[in-house]
């Protein structure tokens, strides 16, 4: 087993060799072996360990409520990293909106109106792809496409990347969900997100006019028909399409349908 010293392990965790010793102290994180000289020398439990208690300080957990924790029985370190990303998503996503806010302000305050062109509602796409896939989704669905498009185009550049940047969110947090059962309150808590980002991107126009439960359900069968709509998340994805399936109908069945 390969052992490091406080200073080692303070440097590859970015904390002070005072706060390994605090930790110490408090019987937060005690050193696997503590040699004749008293040096304290860590092993690979305690790295992970030391991870957790960092993770939990990011969250605002207080050292008392962090140890509380890790001496519970039942602690499960892989259940917790599960919650630390999920928290930590949300916290990205929270301060995504308050620095696309910020922008948003500044450029107000500026005097500046910056409205999406043409190109930028399909940015990410080359050019032949974004005609195809426009093109189809005319075929399918007609006017509405325009009037999305029209709503769009009202959002400033930072009210739609932050749409787009709330779309990725979702969907990654949603593919890391893929084990559980889709209609299940964790992942149905996710798909009402992916609900309210839908409605944004097609607009309350658009909605106003349509049986969303329907519509919904719609949508989550062209995830499932066409991997490509699944695919920005990653490779395309068969059981992620299938599972994100399930749970869209489940929620619209029992959140949409009067």
């Amino acid at each position: 087993m390969r052992l490091y010293s406080v200073k080692q392990l303070a440097g590859m965790a970015g904390v002070s060799v005072r706060t390994l010793h605090h930790y110490d102290r408090l019987g937060l994180l005690k050193p696997s072996v503590r040699t004749e000289a008293k040096y304290r020398l860590y092993g690979e439990q305690d790295l992970i360990r030391l991870q957790q208690i960092l993770f939990y300080k990011e969250l605002d957990f207080s050292l008392d409520s962090i140890r509380q924790l890790l001496a519970q029985p039942d602690f499960d370190a892989v259940r917790a990293l599960q919650t630390h990303r999920q928290r930590l998503h949300d916290r990205q996503n929270r301060l995504t909106t308050l620095l696309n806010t910020i922008d948003k302000t500044i450029s107000k305050l500026n005097g500046e109106s910056i409205k999406m062109t043409d190109d930028e509602l399909y940015a990410g796409f080359s050019g032949q792809q974004a005609k195809a896939y426009r093109q189809e989704a005319v075929a399918h669905y007609g006017q509405e496409v325009e009037l999305s498009e029209q709503h769009l185009r009202q959002l400033d550049k930072t009210g739609f990347e932050q749409l787009k940047a709330e779309q990725q969110a979702i969907g990654q947090t949603l593919l890391s969900m893929m084990q559980q059962d889709p209609t299940s309150a964790a992942v149905q808590q996710q798909i009402a997100r992916h609900y309210a980002n839908i409605r944004g991107f097609w607009g309350e126009a658009v909605c106003r006019g349509k049986n969303m439960a329907e519509a919904y359900k719609g949508l989550a069968d062209l995830y499932l028909n066409d991997l490509r709509f699944t695919s920005q998340n990653g490779p395309e994805n068969p059981a992620f399409a299938a599972f994100l399936n399930k749970a869209m109908i489940h929620f619209a069945n029992t959140q949409l349908t009067p």
